[in-house]
């Protein structure tokens, strides 16, 4: 750390969205591989909550004991602001865009909600040219799990909810249903599902039908009207953006030979009923990949695929935007802008 103080959000016990803190904190410098980056918005994403809460759905032998105060976060969009001598490949001035050390600094470790952050240079992008600071930050942690899950894993890390490495599946001329597909990693696995030309039957609230038909879905179902696995039959993936203990009912909506991908697999009971139907149920957890990231903004860029944005909070009232998160219905992402 400098000797320099900044503006951050930190917390300094769990709990509800009360305890984050907008306050001083001291600035960071860049260590060994690392780039300095003057923040401009901050994505905010489940861990992040999850994280403020005190990770309680993780087995306790899974948390790591926590070092307050903490700033948590993950995902931001800046400028470099100065950067280690060993690094190559940044320099000051560039906008950039990462997901800073997730999962490894899942306690506080990618300290992302704050006017600076010390970045691994091996975690940053470029910021596609063709988006605002906003969308960018919006980005990682979605994109990343939505292009690990579809197009390609990137890493060979243990996976500690199953014995298997997660592998991709064809999509091209498949059929692909997405479970939350107005959600955060919902909506950009719809639109990766059908740049690799797959037919996508979208699940969202009605409220979400203009924003996923426009997206590219080629079918959409409200599950307030009707239970999607009572309608589909035969898909050849289901990406189960929401996941958790609810994701076996979709194992009736596949062909033999199908596939389940929850984002979320803790939870999830239906394993002899996948294997008496001949689907593979496979998930991974997301990781922080600098060169990965690059190529997926590719299509941000281009405009191939775009991120849908519910709302922004100035950094100071992240804790009125973890309350809206506690709603639900997100429609997209939510950011922090930086001023």
């Amino acid at each position: 750390m400098s000797n320099e103080s900044m503006k951050a959000v930190r917390m300094h016990r769990f709990g509800g969205p009360e305890v984050l803190v907008y306050e001083d904190a001291p600035r960071p410098a860049p260590g060994p591989g690392e780039v300095l980056v003057r923040v401009r918005a901050i994505g905010i994403n489940p861990p992040d909550w999850y994280l403020r809460e005190g990770y309680r759905t993780l087995p306790p032998e899974w948390r790591p004991p926590a070092d307050f105060p903490i700033v948590p976060g993950t995902d931001i969009s800046g400028v470099v602001e100065a950067q280690a001598d060993d690094v190559e490949g940044f320099a000051t001035g560039d906008e950039v865009h990462a997901m800073v050390r997730f999962p490894e600094g899942v306690f506080g470790g990618s300290r992302a909600y704050a006017q600076y952050v010390s970045v691994p240079a091996r975690h940053l992008a470029l910021k596609p040219r063709g988006i605002e600071h906003v969308e960018a930050a919006a980005a990682p942690m979605s994109l990343l799990t939505a292009w690990q899950f579809l197009v390609e894993l990137g890493h060979d890390e243990p996976n500690p909810v199953q014995p298997t490495r997660h592998e991709p599946v064809p999509l091209e001329g498949r059929t692909v249903l997405v479970n939350g597909a107005a959600g955060g990693v919902g909506h950009l696995a719809l639109q990766i599902a059908r740049w690799k030309g797959a037919r996508v039957i979208a699940v969202a609230s009605g409220r979400h039908a203009a924003l996923v038909r426009a997206l590219g879905a080629d079918e959409f179902i409200d599950y307030a009207d009707a239970r999607p696995e009572d309608l589909v039959r035969d898909a050849d993936l289901v990406v189960d953006a929401v996941g958790g203990p609810t994701s076996g009912r979709f194992l009736r909506t596949l062909r033999r030979g199908g596939a389940l991908f929850p984002i979320f697999p803790l939870g999830f009971s239906g394993a002899e009923e996948a294997a008496r139907r001949g689907v593979t149920v496979s998930a991974t957890q997301v990781r922080s990949n600098g060169a990965q990231l690059q190529r997926a903004t590719r299509l941000l860029d281009d405009g191939t695929i775009r991120v849908a944005i519910d709302s922004t909070w100035p950094l100071a009232e992240a804790g009125k935007a973890h309350e809206r998160a506690r709603e639900g219905h997100l429609q997209g992402k939510m950011v922090l802008v930086v001023e």
